[in-house]
């Protein structure tokens, strides 16, 4: 009974060896490749348990995620004879399982591998442009070649490239500094070209005001001549068509305005004789000099028909 126990316990233990030798479990984020004596057999993609023959069958995971790459910074010579120095990375994933494993086996070697390749697509596609395509106008199309490039060399390892990119490409420090003192001059050069034409553009607007405010100066004076003598004109004639209309209230108004302009206490000094004919209305009220014969007076104008 004791041997028949431990033959027993044996078996359970050889099957539970054998059970758990023949499953195997595939994530989702897996693709797993048997090997029957190390030679691949199939690959299966769908996650979940799965069986394989105990002893003579093995299961290699490969992740069927997307994988990063990154690339150390690279010198690149551009068309232009201008050194570039070059970040970029790529995204790629495991398309044949069986190619991967057989070309590099694992993501550490297929990653120096693609490494390689990508170097060597940069420094050609590069090579075939300029700085200024480089950085800006033709960045992503050069990006597409790139990958392009990289897909089909990575087909060999079993790889498909899903994009690079080109994270920053910089003038080495030393080129930099001189292109930036070189566009510094270059800009206070614009600046000074800039601020002559402003000089010579202000000393012609200048120039130009000054003439139009002398012409509107001397319109303006010739106008202001023009309505003071048109003025004049017209206060000579309501003068001459008042002393007609009345000689005597004339002589009497003028006469009072020559009072008022010579007799000032402030500074007039007059030397007259009290009989002269300019107090001839101090006088008499109707500025009649003593012994003179009064003037007849002035016929009346005749009515208006």
């Amino acid at each position: 009974m004791r041997i028949g126990g431990y033959i027993a316990a044996a078996l359970a233990v050889l099957i539970l060896v054998v059970a758990s030798g023949a499953i195997f479990t595939v994530d989702q984020t897996e693709e797993a490749l048997v090997l029957y004596f190390g030679q691949p057999v199939r690959v299966i993609d769908k996650p979940g348990l799965h069986g394989k023959i105990p002893f003579f069958e093995s299961v290699v995971d490969l992740d069927n995620r997307i994988l990063d790459l990154e690339q150390p910074q690279v010198e690149v010579l551009a068309s232009d004879n201008q050194r570039i120095l070059v970040d970029a990375f790529l995204r790629y994933h495991i398309a044949d399982p069986l190619k991967f494993y057989q070309t590099v086996g694992t993501v550490g070697r297929a990653n120096n591998q693609l490494g390689s390749i990508l170097n060597s697509a940069l420094r050609q596609v590069l090579g075939e442009a300029t700085l200024t395509q480089i950085v800006s106008d033709k960045r992503a199309e050069l990006m597409v070649r790139i990958r392009d490039l990289v897909n089909t060399e990575g087909a060999r390892l079993g790889v498909a490239v899903n994009d690079v990119r080109i994270r920053r490409a910089d003038l080495p420090a030393e080129l930099s500094d001189k292109i930036y003192d070189r566009m510094k001059s270059e800009r206070a050069r614009e600046a000074a070209e800039y601020r002559a034409k402003g000089s010579e553009q202000a000393q012609t607007i200048r120039a130009d005001a000054d003439r139009q405010v002398v012409v509107l100066r001397a319109d303006a004076q010739n106008q202001a001549d023009t309505l003071r003598g048109a003025g004049d004109a017209e206060r000579n004639r309501i003068f001459a068509d008042a002393y007609g209309r009345d000689p005597a209230f004339f002589a009497f108004y003028r006469t009072m305005q020559a009072y008022v302009s010579s007799l000032r206490p402030d500074r007039t000094k007059l030397v007259l004789s009290p009989d002269s004919a300019f107090f001839r209305f101090f006088n008499s009220p109707d500025g009649q000099l003593s012994g003179a014969t009064p003037a007849p007076p002035a016929p009346a104008a005749a009515p208006a028909p």
